[in-house]
């Protein structure tokens, strides 16, 4: 009878163990494939909120200001306007090439893109609304005036820390059912870059033009 329980005790110790065994290893599978999964989504989120930061400030901590703008007048019209931009402090380098200007009369919207041309200030002779090349109806000039590093060309009109260039528009051109700005005008609009933030532009002409050169905003 001893004997006997003794065998019994051995299989039940014997078959408890293996039950055990299998239960840890199910376990350990388990929480290797948590782990793994855990592993995975923390790797996705780390690299989600990576590009999240770069790209805010890429969008924060970049783009473009004016300087200022300059009007033309003839014959009691703005018949060209010269749009001075910079980078944003802390900008990374900006190509004016793929930048938009949105310039609007209050009655018309007009959507300006770049022409494919830049002018040295070696060239400008001291009067930038004489060079040649100061915009068609639909597109912008470019009159680099600041550019020691000479990035800004007509292939690459990349400018970067330290650089201005103006943005040279025929508004003669642009508003041509008017010919130019009429005086008591609301002009508004943006220069948008590729990335990052866009330069405001707005300013109410003079109520009179007395000057040939005038400063609008």
């Amino acid at each position: 009878m001893n004997i006997l329980f003794k065998i019994f005790k051995k299989e039940d110790t014997g078959s408890i163990g293996i039950g055990a065994m299998i239960v840890f290893i199910s376990m350990v599978l388990v929480a290797g494939i948590a782990a793994t999964v855990i592993m995975q989504t923390s790797t996705e989120l780390e690299m989600q909120a990576l590009n999240t930061g770069q790209e805010t400030i890429a969008e924060t901590a970049s783009g473009l200001k004016i300087e200022t703008i300059e009007g033309y007048n003839s014959s009691g019209k703005i018949t060209k306007m010269a749009i001075e931009v910079a980078i944003r402090a802390g900008s990374p380098d900006i190509d004016i090439g793929q930048a938009v200007v949105e310039i609007s009369d209050s009655s018309n919207k007009y959507i300006l893109r770049y022409g494919g041309a830049v002018c040295d200030v070696a060239d400008v002779n001291g009067d930038i609304f004489a060079v040649s090349n100061f915009g068609a109806a639909d597109d912008f000039d470019i009159i680099s005036i600041q550019d020691a590093d000479s990035s800004c060309s007509s292939d690459t009109p990349v400018i970067n820390f330290g650089d201005h260039v103006m943005l040279a528009i025929t508004s003669s051109l642009v508003f041509s059912s008017n010919s130019g700005i009429l005086p008591r005008t609301d002009v508004s609009g943006m220069v948008i870059p590729e990335v990052g933030a866009p330069a405001i532009i707005g300013f109410t002409s003079p109520s009179s033009y007395s000057d040939q050169v005038m400063e609008l905003q």
